[in-house]
């Protein structure tokens, strides 16, 4: 045995700005935090005392990066080890008997870490980091450790993927939040999925990822390599061994935890026994023979309740095959849903293993004209021993992403003492403490997803609807004005306006953070502006002149907001869920009234939606269409879509148009061509079937010119179910 290690040095500056006690809190929340009144001035001197089994991991050294200067002779000690380490034997009984635990305690001349484990030393350390952030020490006590073993985030979204810093800043952001697991599995990196999953990455690619490997050690997290083969993938020895080849490959670029993932996917890959088998033999002779990788992780095809065919026996099969230590993801009820005891009651004994939670949030690519920064809520709070693991797939907007992530790693470390608006408020303050009254303005009015396919909806303008609410009441039913109501309205527009410029000036706090989210600042402040000025509208309705004025400015600000929309792919959508939907009904009634009492002939629609979506097919039912102009799109759905036999998809208009074109894409044009039938009518009884020709690789359109269309639907003619992807579906007007 090594000789325990004593290094000698001083307190180094801390990059953390000093706090006041009284805004203090430990993140994240300590199973344990016992204080003194007394406290402890930082020592400028002092020894570190370390354990053999510190030696080799990232506690020791984030330690000294806490204390980067040497000074001989010190008298202040700081004692560092893992249960077993003579240097803290003194402490043995104090370490919590929970794995990544570990026991701090600061007196007037020394501070103890004692790790349960080496993570949970490290775990420590970054404790006293936050209390190094203090203007004193206090004399405390601290008993810490995590309630679900696994906790962290998985890379699992569609669309752009995060860039390397992002990435980076991520591994950073976890290793301080006492995160310890990162799944990397874009679906849009191409050497993680079809068709390139069988090649090595190339050079370029491949080293950028043994930087973030190395980074996820440095903070202590796990970093897991996802792979995803089930859309073409072959039951053979040749595949199986292109599999193993490629996690090798990753193995030598420093990855110790894999995954494989076969959701979303339709055809021969969804077989659970071929499943079961290939994970087996990854787990026998790969996870086993290695002996320094973590447990593999599956995704299934059937990850959630509502997909889930019990007598068909799929999670069964995978329960009653899958070897004893591999983990199995699950989403809960439906795709996107929070997680409760009735989920876990009814997936658990199928599996026979406690799930490992995907956390579909924020995660935003099924809604990108929104952004979901609100409170972690929902999730429930008595299932820490239910779950092997809780991981949450983010928006492609990283820093953005960090407001719930935080949240996230308090929820799963301690589940009891969670409060999901605290922890938001911390989180929100963590991102940017010199903006964070305008950060959290913002977020407040950023949080629901909108109308949306899974439909999953969040609060949002929590503390101004109650005002809302009551203003548009009066207003609507008595012609009145609710002037208390009123009063909070108008502040909250002025504060919206203050916040969007406050953080779009905010200097280099966060740059990376207000480059993600700018689009919406601006469009965050177009709504401030549009309600004061209908809030102008209304104060003004019996003065004819000054409403025009107002009543002009409204609509210029429409018209920009509408032009802020259409500058991005996705589209911008800002505080959707209470303020635009109160100002626009405002607006409506003050014009109606304006032109009831001036004999005027004002355009009182402030939003016009020309299309109705309707269908029997339950997954595609709440998806919105989205108008850029003349081109309107389906939003489209990331999932494989179970579309029955004689299943329709209906678009209704407002009155017969005259369309161009319509393109489809179901992921196969074959089947779109031959299971699916494109119809038109002018008059909604008579139907004329239009002719579908291939187009851009998976993709089929028809021409529409010289009809006139009034509804058209998409019907599925064969006699089964069709499993289709609902990619595109697209039409133009002349």
């Amino acid at each position: 045995m090594r000789k325990e290690l004593l290094l000698l040095g001083a307190f180094g500056m801390l990059t953390t700005a000093t706090l006041c006690a009284q805004e203090f809190h430990l993140q994240p929340t300590p199973q344990e935090y016992i204080t003194q009144k007394d406290s402890v001035d930082i020592p400028r001197q002092y020894q570190i005392l370390s354990g053999n089994s510190v030696q080799d991991g990232p506690a020791l050294p984030l330690l000294c990066s806490l204390m980067p200067e040497e000074v001989l002779g010190a008298s202040f000690r700081v004692y560092i080890g893992v249960k077993g380490d003579k240097i803290i034997k003194k402490y043995q009984h104090r370490i919590p008997r929970k794995s990544e635990g570990y026991f701090l305690k600061i007196e007037k001349d020394c501070i103890v870490i004692a790790g349960a484990d080496e993570r949970g030393a490290y775990y420590g350390v970054q404790t006293l980091a936050q209390l190094l952030a203090l203007d004193k020490l206090p004399l405390a006590e601290v008993t810490d450790y995590p309630d679900v073993p696994y906790r962290g985030v998985v890379e699992g979204f569609y669309g752009a993927p995060w860039s390397q810093e992002a990435r980076i800043r991520q591994l950073d952001f976890y290793g301080r939040n006492k995160m310890n697991v990162y799944i990397y599995g874009p679906k849009d990196d191409p050497y993680h999925r079809t068709p390139n999953w069988r090649k090595p990455y190339p050079a370029r690619e491949g080293e950028e990822l043994k930087v973030l490997v190395n980074r996820a050690k440095e903070n202590n997290v796990i970093f897991y390599w996802a792979i995803h083969p089930g859309q073409d993938i072959r039951w053979n020895e040749e595949d199986r061994s292109l599999l193993l080849q490629k996690f090798e490959s990753m193995y030598q670029l420093g990855v110790r935890g894999f995954a494989v993932f076969f959701d979303d996917i339709s055809g021969e890959g969804t077989k659970a026994d071929k499943q079961a088998e290939l994970l087996n033999y990854i787990d026998d002779h790969f996870v086993k023979v290695k002996r320094d990788v973590a447990p593999l992780i599956l995704c299934p095809t059937e990850y959630n309740k509502s997909w889930t065919d019990v007598e068909g026996g799929y999670l069964t099969t995978l329960g009653d095959k899958l070897n004893e230590g591999i983990k199995v993801m699950w989403t809960g009820d439906m795709v996107v849903a929070t997680i409760d005891k009735s989920t876990l009651d009814f997936v658990n004994p199928l599996l026979k293993r406690k799930a490992y939670i995907w956390w579909n949030f924020p995660v935003s690519d099924y809604v990108q004209d929104h952004l979901l920064l609100g409170p972690v809520y929902g999730n429930g709070l008595d299932i820490k021993d239910d779950m092997s693991a809780f991981v949450s797939n983010p928006m492609e907007h990283a820093e953005a992403s960090k407001i719930s992530l935080y949240s996230v790693a308090d929820y799963t470390w301690n589940m009891e003492n969670y409060d999901s608006e605290t922890s938001w408020k911390h989180a929100v303050r963590d991102l940017m403490p010199l903006h964070a009254e305008y950060l959290e303005i913002f977020a407040a009015h950023n949080s629901d997803p909108g109308q949306n396919g899974h439909r999953f909806r969040r609060e949002e303008s929590v503390a101004i609807q109650p005002a809302l609410s009551a203003l548009l009441k009066a207003y609507q039913e008595k012609n009145e004005i609710d002037e208390d109501a009123y009063r909070q309205v108008a502040e909250e527009c002025r504060k919206i306006i203050v916040a969007a410029d406050g953080l779009l000036a905010s200097g280099n706090e966060n740059r990376p953070l207000i480059t993600e989210i700018r689009p919406w600042l601006i469009q965050f402040k177009q709504v401030g502006e549009y309600g004061a000025e209908v809030l102008n509208m209304i104060r003004l309705r019996q003065q004819k002149d000054a409403f025009i004025g107002s009543y002009e400015h409204a609509r210029a600000l429409l018209v920009l907001m509408g032009e802020t929309d259409a500058q991005y792919k996705a589209g911008i959508k800002s505080g959707s869920l209470h303020l635009m939907p109160t100002f626009n009904a405002l607006f409506e009634a003050a014009t109606t009234g304006y032109n009831a009492a001036f004999h005027a002939g004002l355009d009182t629609k402030a939003v016009y939606s020309p299309y109705t979506l309707k269908s029997d097919v339950n997954q595609l039912a709440s998806l919105p269409i989205q108008q850029k102009g003349k081109v309107n799109t389906i939003i489209p759905s990331n999932e494989v879509i179970n579309w029955q036999a004689g299943g329709v998809l209906t678009i209704s208009m407002d009155y017969a148009r005259q369309l161009s074109s319509v393109l489809i894409d179901l992921g196969d044009a074959e089947v779109a061509d031959s299971k699916f039938k494109l119809e038109v009518t002018s008059d909604g009884t008579n139907w004329q079937a239009v002719d579908l020709k291939p187009g851009y690789r998976t993709q089929v359109k028809a021409s529409l010119k010289d009809l006139s269309v009034a509804k058209m639907r998409l019907v599925n003619v064969s006699d089964t179910e069709q499993k289709v992807y609902f990619k595109m579906f697209r039409f133009t007007e002349n």
